[in-house]
């Protein structure tokens, strides 16, 4: 395992998202759009299609490259909502975004395989899984049959049990191994568009969640792109002392940390700041 942590291959650099290539070879920013009454940051502020166009319309102006739409909140402890909500929430927002927007692309952030195919017929053309397959068991098989970008995240138990008592023998083996078995299966089902996402604050305590940031160029050798979503997390705002609302900074910081160690996606609130961090570690990388 860890002689396989320790080299290094070639990063898959492009995604196939329906009619439109996703060049990874700059980093590139996921927008953050929930369409939920309780997020963490932002629940309440766009929960009806013209406050989701506007906040989209925000985004895309500020140099977003993905919209990712979440219609279910997964801070910890929160309610679970049916999948009948979810889609009531989630469908409405896609189709009006995808048609005001028809060149950017639509991640459906949600872990039902049903919702996920349903999001893929008007629009969507990723698909964003805090549950890396955990908690529906015919994921997979959707993703296989809608051959899009998935973004799989490592989490230990659920939301509402995630932050109760999270334990690894070694954090950073642990979520290697996780992906490593769930990379080998996807591919046998004929999956080539994976993104792995260390899922932050899910599961983990601060030291799980800093000894995965700063060691995340182990995971290069499994030869998948890496998501960070690292925005206003506990994880800065517990360091700091800060509320979220007050935690841009730290993001910025955190972003330019995982870019650094070779993050390809930043899944953010800000979209400025983060393609600012990546103006600036893309020219580091090419002066260096």
């Amino acid at each position: 395992m860890r002689e396989l942590q320790n080299k290094t291959f070639p990063i898959k650099s492009t995604l196939n998202c329906g009619t439109k290539l996703l060049d990874l070879s700059v980093p590139k920013v996921m927008a953050i759009l929930n369409v939920t009454p309780d997020s963490f940051y932002d629940g309440g502020k766009y929960t009806n299609v013209n406050q989701a166009l506007t906040r989209a319309e925000l985004h895309i102006n500020a140099g977003a490259d993905i919209i990712d739409i979440g219609a279910v909140s997964t801070r910890p402890t929160s309610k679970m909502i049916s999948e009948s909500e979810e889609l009531e929430r989630l469908i409405p927002a896609i189709k009006a975004i995808q048609e005001r927007f028809p060149d950017i692309i639509i991640s459906a952030d949600t872990f039902r395989s049903s919702v996920a195919i349903k999001a893929a017929e008007v629009g969507a053309t990723m698909i964003n899984d805090i549950s890396g397959g955990t908690m529906d068991d015919d994921m997979f098989r959707a993703i296989a049959d809608l051959q899009l970008p998935y973004v799989m995240m490592h989490i230990q138990g659920t939301p509402q049990t995630m932050q109760d008592n999270p334990i690894y023998d070694s954090v950073v083996d642990d979520v290697f191994r996780f992906f490593l078995l769930r990379i080998n299966r996807l591919k046998m089902m004929g999956v080539k568009d994976i993104i792995l996402d260390f899922g932050f604050g899910f599961g983990k305590t601060l030291e799980h969640n800093y000894e995965l940031l700063h060691k995340m160029n182990k995971f290069n050798s499994l030869g998948y792109p890496i998501l960070a979503g690292l925005s206003r997390k506990s994880m800065i705002n517990k360091i700091l002392g800060i509320q979220a609302s007050h935690a841009l900074n730290g993001t910025s910081a955190l972003n330019m940390i995982a870019l650094l160690n070779g993050a390809k996606i930043l899944r953010v609130h800000d979209v400025k700041e983060a393609k600012e961090c990546i103006q600036l570690a893309n020219l580091n990388h090419l002066t260096s």
